[in-house]
């Protein structure tokens, strides 16, 4: 794809939670979880700060958990590549009501911007297929973000996932808490769970 035609992470992720009714969103370490917040804090995110590689079986978690509710796993190549393996055991437990978009920038931004295994040969779609994941795919349009955000909300036709080619151009950091405590208590809390 032409660097000209890569999308905008911003855009991609207010576009993904712009209608999210009850949607639980998992923010990957990093990059992802500032563009969670930049589209509006919420009871119903959970953001990650250090277990890089944990985000997709946070979500896999969840959507085994609350299958009547949509689960969102938002993260970047980096931390999709460093927990490749969860999409064996997401194709493996098939949870209906999880997707996963990887904004796919082709670096590795939280350790210098390394130039990351998908710029070459890593194909994360391929990977998810091979791994059970059918609904497996490339968005290149916003358009085609538009109808995965509709999609997300049928917690019958899933899991799906979705790698997004984003332009590399820094943003500003919009920081949620690091509190882990007060994360985990405030979600819990909004699910209808007793603190911990």
């Amino acid at each position: 794809m032409s660097k000209a035609n890569l999308l905008d992470r911003r855009q991609v992720v207010s576009t993904l939670l712009a209608d999210r009714k009850d949607v639980v969103a998992i923010g990957g370490l990093g990059a992802s979880t500032n563009d969670i917040t930049a589209a509006g804090d919420h009871a119903r995110n959970f953001y990650l700060w250090g277990g890089m590689g944990g985000a997709a079986m946070i979500g896999l978690g969840l959507a085994l958990a609350q299958p009547k509710l949509p689960v969102l796993v938002i993260t970047g190549d980096g931390e999709m590549l460093m927990g490749m393996g969860s999409l064996a055991t997401i194709g493996l437990q098939k949870p209906a009501n999880l997707s996963i978009v990887v904004l796919d920038n082709e670096a590795y931004g939280e350790t210098g911007g390394q130039t990351s295994h998908t710029s070459a040969a890593a194909d994360l779609v391929g990977v998810a297929r091979a791994c059970g994941v059918t609904d497996s795919r490339s968005i290149s349009t916003m358009a085609e973000v538009e109808a995965f955000a509709k999609a997300l909300h049928d917690v019958s036709a899933g899991p799906r996932f979705a790698n997004v080619k984003i332009g590399s151009a820094g943003v500003e950091r919009i920081l949620p808490t690091r509190d882990g405590t007060y994360i985990v208590n405030r979600i819990r809390g909004d699910l209808g769970f007793q603190p911990i």
